[in-house]
């Protein structure tokens, strides 16, 4: 018995995790479980070691999954056996000796401004309803740095358009609001306007719908930034997360406060949003060694 059913119900019922999170926390303990069982021949909880995790880690790493993977699998059998050992489940939590392995840094991706600023200002986004909600979609993202659930899961009445901002529910069910440019104003207005003429008898409070009338799927979200984002950069990832890192190193660039970005963004911890300084410095560096004299190299 490894209570995977205690761990579900508090994942989904008591922290009420996004659906994302819970999905991950869920899929990663449920394969350690089943490493334990096969591999391990271990028939209860009771019987985990933190060798037992050790050779589990090992295995993940041998398997070529990619560090940052391994890292969040870590973070989710923490999460499980921390509940575990709260309710006096297990006597032990065997992940206290465990070290996740050391993995440099990766930084984020990100869109350079004047390939943003070509997207919003030279492409052409078709005027009927789709190409509407496509651009209010993309405008959202990049003016408010948000998650592609949290836009997704926008409803009308979350927008003030007499403060002017977006409040936004964030991961663990966290509000947050984020205030919005005059010019974001207008294009929402716009297309609320688009909306009701298309969607006239419909009641869904979702700010987007797809050609039904419902909401519109994160995925198809996922799908509208790859396809826009593929007309000005080239990167490797095209997604909302993109836009996200896009939003938060523009604003670093630009001396925005680092705290401030922290409350912008929904991070829990500032260390998450120290890493979209990177490009500001290596901006620094660069003025740097073209300007001081002790940066140029002796011929």
């Amino acid at each position: 018995m490894f209570f995977e059913d205690t761990f579900y119900n508090y994942i989904n019922f008591e922290r009420r995790y996004a659906a994302s999170t819970r999905r991950i926390y869920w899929t990663d303990v449920n394969e350690f479980i089943g490493f334990c069982t096969e591999s391990q021949c271990l028939t209860t909880v009771h019987e985990v070691r933190h060798l037992h995790v050790r050779s589990w880690i090992v295995e993940l790493m041998e398997s070529g999954l990619n560090p940052a993977t391994v890292k969040l699998r870590i973070t989710s059998l923490k999460a499980y056996f921390r509940l575990l050992k709260k309710r006096a489940i297990v006597e032990k939590n065997p992940m206290i000796k465990i070290i996740a392995p050391k993995f440099g840094k990766r930084l984020p991706q990100f869109v350079e401004e004047k390939h943003l600023d070509f997207l919003f200002n030279k492409v052409d986004f078709p005027a009927d309803y789709r190409g509407q909600r496509d651009r209010i979609i993309m405008e959202i993202l990049y003016s408010t740095g948000m998650r592609r659930a949290e836009i997704g899961s926008l409803n009308i009445h979350d927008i003030d358009f007499d403060r002017s901002n977006i409040r936004v529910f964030g991961k663990g069910s966290k509000e947050r609001l984020i205030p919005f440019t005059r010019l974001l104003y207008d294009l929402l207005n716009d297309y609320l306007d688009i909306r009701k003429r298309n969607f006239p008898f419909i009641s869904e409070v979702a700010l987007l719908l797809n050609k039904e009338g419902k909401r519109l799927p994160d995925s198809t979200i996922g799908n509208i930034c790859k396809r826009y984002l593929s007309l000005v950069t080239n990167i490797e990832k095209r997604s909302p997360h993109v836009l996200r890192h896009s939003f938060a190193t523009h604003l670093a660039n630009h001396g925005a406060d680092l705290n401030a970005i922290k409350e912008l963004l929904g991070h829990a911890s500032l260390a998450s949003t120290q890493i979209y300084t990177h490009n500001s410095i290596e901006k620094l560096k660069r003025v740097y060694d073209q300007a001081h004299p002790k940066s140029k190299s002796e011929e």
